[in-house]
Order: C-alpha cells, then structure tokens, then sequence
C-alpha cells in the first residue's frame, strides 16, 4: 500500500486558493491509488475553514484528512504526523532550505521553486517556471533510465518542467470535449473572474475597462463578474455581479470567453477548450502568463494592478468581436494541447515512484 502522502499548502489573500485546490485534485487520485493522504494547510480564515473539515469551494466536508497549521507560511508539521507520513508535497512557492531540512527524513516533492530549497529536495516540479513547451524526444538514457528532454537532474533533485504537470480537477478532465469546441463569430457570454480572494482588486479595475468598452459600442455582450469584495458601482446594462460561482468548473463551458489570471481556474479553461485572456495579479505570475501566451495559451493582457483601462478594453474589443474568432480558435487549439488534463495522475505516478525508491 502506498505510504502517507502530505500536501503542504498555504492559503492568503496573496496566494489564493489554487494551492489548496490542486492538493484536493492531487488527494484524491493518490487515494484512488490505494494510498491515504492529508492536506496539512496554513494561512488566513480560508485556511482556518479547511481546517476545520469544511470543503473550501463547496458545502460538503472534507474528502481526506486535514491539519490546520496556523497562519505562519513556514509553520513545521507536527512531529506526530511526520511519524505517519511517508513522502510530502511542498506547494505553497516559497518554501526555504531549512523547510526542508526540517521535513526530513522525508522523502520530499516540491511544486514550484524559483529559489534553492529544490536543491535539498529528491523531486521538483516546474510546470511554469522554466517554460511550459518541452518536447518529449528525442530520449536519451542517462544511468539506465530513459530521459525525456523536459526532465533535468541538480544535484540529488530531479526537476521535470512544463505544462505536462499542470494540475486540473478532475472534473475539467470528464468535460474536456472529444473535439475541438468552434468558436463563434464573436463571444458573446464573458466570465470574469481573479480568483476567490481578488487580492490585487482586479475585479474592480476590470469592470471599469468593462464599463469603457460597452460604453462605447464596441462590444455588446453580457458579462459576469466575480468580485469576493463587491464592485463600488452599480452595474452597467449586461453585467451581473456576484461574489462566487458555485461548481465553477463545470460551468466554464457555458461562457464564450474568460477574462482571469493564473490560476487552477486558467488551467481547466485551457483544458476544456475556452478561450481565456489573463491579467497578471504580480510580476511572477504575469511572467508564467507570457510564457503560456507566447506558446497561443491565452492572450495576455498584461500585469492587473498596471494595466491602461482604455489599452485593455481596445484590446478585449478586438479578441471578443468577429476579428478575434481566429485567434480564439488557435487560443483552443494550443491550450487544449498544453494541458490535456492528465497532469495530475503524472505527478502521483512520479510520487509514487519516488516514495518506493
């Protein structure tokens, strides 16, 4: 039976919530492998609610079990639940050397590092930080082993990069078409949304481009927004403004269009075959959002809290109206390609591999 797995996440208004949610992706298909598994979660009242058993996107408990931390991102895990575990997952961006010294003698995972704690760590997956295009041959064997040219060795850590290992739930993967959705003429229905804590206020700032470009004619469709912290306007003829959208990945496929940022939330779009233009919420997710858009992922709209309202809104007007039904079609095309929904059984393939080693 495979060990214990510990996904160790952070939840803050800076983090938003797609760490915990790629753990609950991750959980349960560690457990459909005959494995136990628990969340070991720190951060703010998102955290706290978790915590507590309380699933964090829908009314329901739970699905494995979960260890409440604290607020602190680099809170220890309790030497109890060390004792049980087996091989732990470090997903929260900025975990540090001594972080992981202390989860020895764990075998340890790390999602995401752009410092030197992957350097202590046995396996780190870049799914963005180093590109998200890697071809798969030519192989080349190294030690016996056959190597992919996405995959790489520093030191004791072996790191495997790009969008092969960009986790979805696994509901994005039982509604990811068969064929590649037609885009329409032009988009008509626009979802809007930043995550489900908007840290940076982008939903505001994306209802007055919104408000510039239905103003002037340019665009005539219906949008909902999303806004955790409410809009301080009222809504303009089209827009419906809502705090969340319950079971939002299965509602992805009714919209024409997404306007969001980095997230779990991008990556099931590109899966599913809808088209998404992005804004940053910080210069290091805006950095991953142009690499996704330079390999036709999505069309990026810059860094949020910067971005030209007027410049925008020229350009939404573009990619949503009759001029944009070609790029939006390419945009499903090389989306669907980049992330076919299967990250998530490759990354608890290699786990399992590195737990039995």
């Amino acid at each position: 039976m495979p060990p214990l797995l510990i996904l160790r996440v952070h939840t803050d208004l800076r983090l938003g919530l797609g760490h915990l949610a790629r753990a609950l992706a991750l959980q349960d298909l560690w457990r459909a492998q005959g494995g136990a598994a628990c969340i070991a979660v720190s951060g703010d009242e998102r955290a706290r609610r978790a915590g507590s058993g309380r699933h964090p996107f829908l009314d329901q408990p739970m699905p494995c079990e979960v260890i409440d931390l604290g607020e602190d991102l680099h809170a220890p895990l309790p030497e109890t639940l060390k004792a049980r575990g087996g091989i732990v997952l470090v997903d929260h961006w900025e975990a540090t050397q001594a972080e992981i010294e202390a989860l020895r003698p764990l075998k340890v995972a790390l999602m995401e590092d752009d410092g030197d704690a992957f350097e202590l760590a046995d396996l780190l997956f870049q799914p963005f930080l180093e590109g998200v295009s890697w071809p798969v041959a030519p192989l080349k064997v190294v030690n016996g082993r056959k190597v992919r040219p996405l995959e790489t060795q520093h030191g004791a850590c072996r790191i495997l990069r790009g969008s092969l290992f960009i986790v979805v739930a696994p509901q994005a993967l039982q509604l990811r078409p068969r064929r590649e959705p037609l885009q329409p003429l032009a988009a008509h229905k626009l979802l809007v949304t930043f995550g489900g804590t908007d840290g940076p206020g982008l939903a505001q700032r994306a209802f007055e481009a919104l408000r510039l470009l239905t103003a002037s004619g340019r665009w005539t469709g219906t949008v909902t927004l999303l806004a955790p912290k409410g809009i301080d306007a009222p809504p303009f003829p089209g827009c419906r403004i809502l705090p969340t959208l319950p079971e939002l990945t299965r509602r992805l496929p009714e919209f024409d269009a997404l306007w969001c940022a980095g997230g779990v939330t991008l990556s099931e779009a590109m899966c599913m075959g809808v088209p998404a233009a992005t804004w940053g919420q910080n210069e290091r997710q805006h950095f991953m959002l142009s690499d996704l858009a330079l390999n036709n992922g999505c069309l990026d709209l810059g860094l949020g809290v910067e971005a030209d309202l007027e410049a925008t809104a020229a350009s939404l007007a573009h990619w949503l109206g009759p001029e944009g039904q070609e790029p939006r079609q390419e945009q499903v095309r090389d989306g669907m390609a980049l992330v076919d929904g299967m990250a998530g059984t490759r990354i608890v393939q290699e786990l399992m591999g590195l737990a039995q080693a």
